[in-house]
C-alpha cells in the first residue's frame, strides 16, 4: 500500500474507533516508512514527551498529522493501562498502573497461518480448562496471533493486592511452563516442514502489541481481532485491509473470571522482575507494589520454580561437589515438575538395564542411545556435552543463571539464598536425598512456600 492508501484506510470510521478504543488509557507507539533501511519508531509527542495517547478520534487524527512527514503506518499500544500519561516518568511510575493484559506472542507466518493458529489453539483450551473462556480474545497481527486475556478478566481486588504487571506476567509465564512439553512437540514438528514458529512471554513495562485494525508494518494485512470459538474458521482474508473481517467483542470479559489462574500462576512464577527497578530487597520480603497506597501491602514470595530450582541444585552439590552440574541439575527438576504437576505425572523412569557407570552417589544407563543419569534414584536425561536436558532442550549453567540466580537476587542476595539452602539439607539423612518421594515431601514441600522466612532464621 503507498501512503495515500495508508491515509484513506485510517480514515476508515471503524478503524478509528477501533484503534482509539483499545488504545484508550495505553502508552501508543507509531511505526512510521522506514528511512535508509532503519525503523522509525514513535512512542513520545516530542524529546521531552509526554508520552503518545490517545482517548478520542481527535486524538487519533492529530497523531497521523502531526507525524504526517514521517508516513506512519502501523499503531501500536501498551499491555499497560495507565491512571495518567503526561510525563515519562508517569510510565515508569508502577503505582500508576491500573491493568496489564496477558498477552503470548506467536510469531508465525501468513503462509502457513492454519499451524500458527494450532499453537494458539493449545493456549486457548488450557485457558478454558482453567476457566477463563468469555475474557479471551486472539489477534491475527499479520505474521503471527496474539492470544489476549482481557485486563478486566481480574477483580477489583485481585488487582489492588498485586500489581497488575506481576499478574500479566506471572499468567504467561505460567502457562508457557505448564504447556511446554504439547508447545514444544507441535513447534518441533513445524520446523521440521520448514514452518518455524515462535511463542514468546514478552510481557514487560514497556512492552506493546499492534492495536486492532493497524495495519502491519511490512505484510499487507491489518490486525484483526476474533474470539476462540473461531479459531477453525479463521481464513487468512479476514486480514485483508480491503475486506477485512474483524469482531467487536474482543472488549467483552467477566471480572474475576481469571482471578484463581492469577493465583496459581503468582505462587508458581512469583512475579515480574522489573530490571533497574526500585523494588525493595533485602532479607525482608519484597513487597507488591499496590495501586491505593493506604491498603495493605502483602509480601512478595519467590516464585515455587525458583524454590525448586535452588533446592535441587543444592542438593545435588551437596552428594556430588559438582556446582555446574548442579545447576544445571536444578533447573532441569524445576522445569520438569512443572511440566508432570500439568500432567498429573512425576515417578522416576525405572530401571530396566544395568548400570554401566558408577560415582558417588551418581549412577548412569543408557537407553535406546540416550544416558540417564540418577541422582540416588531420580533419574534425568543428559546431553552428549554433559548436561541435563529434557527433549532437545539443554539446561546449562547459564541457563541457572539467567532464570535462576538473577529473579532470586532481585529478591534476596543469591548467595545468602544458596547457602540458606545448603544448611537447611544438611539437617536431612542422605536417604531423604537419595529419594526423589522424600526430598519432595520432607525436604521441598514444607518450604515451597516459606523459603524467605527460613531466610530469615537461619
Amino acid at each position: 500500500m503507498d501512503f495515500d492508501e495508508v491515509l484513506k484506510f485510517y480514515s476508515n470510521p471503524l478503524v478509528q474507533k477501533e484503534i482509539v478504543d483499545y488504545s484508550n488509557k495505553r502508552w501508543v507507539a507509531v511505526e512510521c516508512e522506514p528511512k535508509e533501511g532503519r525503523r522509525i519508531f514513535l512512542r513520545y509527542w516530542g524529546r521531552q514527551g509526554p508520552p503518545l495517547h490517545i482517548s478520542k478520534t481527535e486524538d487519533l487524527t492529530s497523531l497521523i498529522n502531526r507525524f504526517k512527514g514521517l508516513r506512519p503506518r502501523t499503531f501500536y499500544a501498551s499491555v499497560n493501562l495507565y491512571s495518567r500519561l503526561k510525563s515519562v516518568e508517569d510510565t515508569e511510575n508502577l503505582d500508576n498502573i491500573l491493568y496489564s493484559s496477558p498477552i503470548w506472542d506467536i510469531d508465525g507466518s501468513p503462509d502457513y497461518y492454519k499451524e500458527t493458529l494450532e499453537i494458539a489453539e493449545l493456549i486457548t483450551n488450557f485457558l478454558k480448562e482453567e476457566g477463563v473462556h468469555k475474557s479471551v480474545f486472539l489477534k491475527w497481527s499479520g505474521r503471527g496471533v496474539h492470544v489476549h486475556i482481557h485486563e478486566k478478566a481480574f477483580s477489583k481486588e485481585t488487582i489492588s493486592s498485586h500489581n497488575p504487571l506481576d499478574i500479566a506476567y506471572s499468567v504467561v509465564e505460567y502457562v508457557n511452563r505448564v504447556l511446554y512439553d504439547e508447545l514444544k512437540e507441535k513447534i518441533t514438528k513445524f520446523e521440521a516442514e520448514n514452518h518455524p514458529i515462535n511463542v514468546e512471554n514478552k510481557i514487560d513495562l514497556k512492552r506493546v502489541f499492534t492495536s486492532p485494525l493497524s495495519l502491519h508494518r511490512e505484510v499487507g494485512f491489518c490486525c484483526v481481532c476474533f474470539k476462540p470459538e473461531k479459531i477453525h474458521k479463521f481464513k487468512i482474508d479476514w486480514a485483508k485491509p480491503q475486506t477485512f473481517k474483524h469482531d467487536q467483542n474482543w472488549r467483552t470479559y467477566e471480572e474475576g473470571e481469571a482471578d484463581e489462574l492469577a493465583v496459581k500462576a503468582l505462587k508458581e512464577i512469583g512475579g515480574y522482575n522489573w530490571p533497574g527497578s526500585k523494588r525493595k530487597t533485602g532479607l525482608t520480603a519484597t513487597v507488591f507494589p499496590t495501586r491505593k497506597k493506604t491498603e495493605t501491602v502483602k509480601t512478595h514470595k519467590l516464585g515455587r520454580f525458583q524454590v525448586m530450582a535452588l533446592l535441587q541444585a543444592a542438593r545435588y552439590y551437596l552428594l556430588t561437589k559438582d556446582l555446574e552440574k548442579a545447576k544445571s541439575f536444578g533447573l532441569n527438576r524445576a522445569i520438569f515438575y512443572a511440566w508432570a504437576k500439568r500432567k498429573g505425572i512425576g515417578r522416576v523412569p525405572s530401571r530396566k538395564k544395568k548400570e554401566i557407570v558408577e560415582k558417588g552417589e551418581v549412577t548412569k544407563e543408557v537407553r535406546e542411545g540416550k544416558t540417564l543419569v540418577y541422582l540416588g534414584n531420580e533419574g534425568a536425561f543428559v546431553s552428549k556435552e554433559g548436561w541435563f536436558t529434557i527433549g532437545n532442550t539443554l539446561q546449562t549453567p547459564n541457563d541457572y543463571s539467567r532464570e535462576i540466580e538473577h529473579k532470586i537476587s532481585l529478591v534476596i542476595p543469591y548467595s545468602t539464598a544458596w547457602e540458606a539452602a545448603i544448611n537447611y539439607l544438611k539437617k536431612f539423612p542422605k536417604e531423604v536425598l537419595l529419594s526423589q518421594s522424600k526430598f519432595f515431601s520432607k525436604a521441598y514441600k514444607p518450604i515451597r512456600d516459606s523459603f524467605l522466612e527460613l531466610v530469615q532464621t537461619s
